[in-house]
């Protein structure tokens, strides 16, 4: 925390077009929060309460190019990968992602695993999300779950057995997702929690 008693979150910007919108909804939630670049060494990080690693352009999930991530993702705090970010850490952690058969582009209907995990709490079990993809994580690293499923990707989204790492395939930051800025509301809860805890 900072010295006003604000969490701080930082965003890993690895080329998304939505960014900032990352950003602007952390800072909207009263975290301190800054967008730092993909290559930004670990020992120049601050002391992190948590971090989003963002989305990026087309195949950067599959290529594995996205800067010093491997190494955020040894960080002890809870992440969030979005998009290209959640396709990355699937492949870090031994899972897999490749090119979808149905690639997805605006609104879609997920529906929540079980609960949906943590980032899901207070949401309904059927909402729109809002897409823009062409890569699927399809094959789950071990010690992950999938938490929601629409009928043309199953791994919507992804928590791990920790409740330390989480991945969304969508983008929560837009306000086309009905429930983002509860999801969003949901990871920063939670990283205080786990400061706390």
């Amino acid at each position: 925390m900072d010295e006003n008693g604000r969490l701080i979150i930082d965003v890993v910007d690895n080329g998304g077009q939505w960014t900032h919108r990352e950003w602007r909804v952390l800072r909207h939630l009263g975290v301190n929060t800054q967008i730092i670049d993909n290559t930004t060494p670990v020992e120049n990080l601050r002391d992190l309460d948590g971090l989003l690693l963002s989305g990026g352009a087309a195949r950067v999930g599959l290529s594995g190019e996205l800067g010093n991530c491997a190494a955020y993702l040894e960080l002890e705090v809870p992440i969030l990968g979005i998009c290209a970010g959640h396709q990355f850490m699937a492949r870090y952690y031994g899972g897999d992602a490749r090119e979808a058969p149905e690639p997805e582009f605006g609104a879609m209907k997920i529906n929540l695993n079980g609960d949906g995990g943590i980032l899901y709490r207070g949401t309904p079990e059927s909402q729109v999300v809002w897409e823009s993809h062409n890569d699927e994580v399809h094959i789950m690293p071990d010690d992950f779950f999938i938490t929601a499923s629409s009928s043309s990707c199953e791994v919507q989204s992804m928590e791990n057995n920790d409740a330390t790492r989480f991945g969304l395939q969508f983008h929560p930051e837009v306000n086309d997702s009905e429930y983002g800025a509860e999801m969003m509301g949901n990871f920063v809860e939670h990283c205080r929690f786990k400061l706390e805890g």
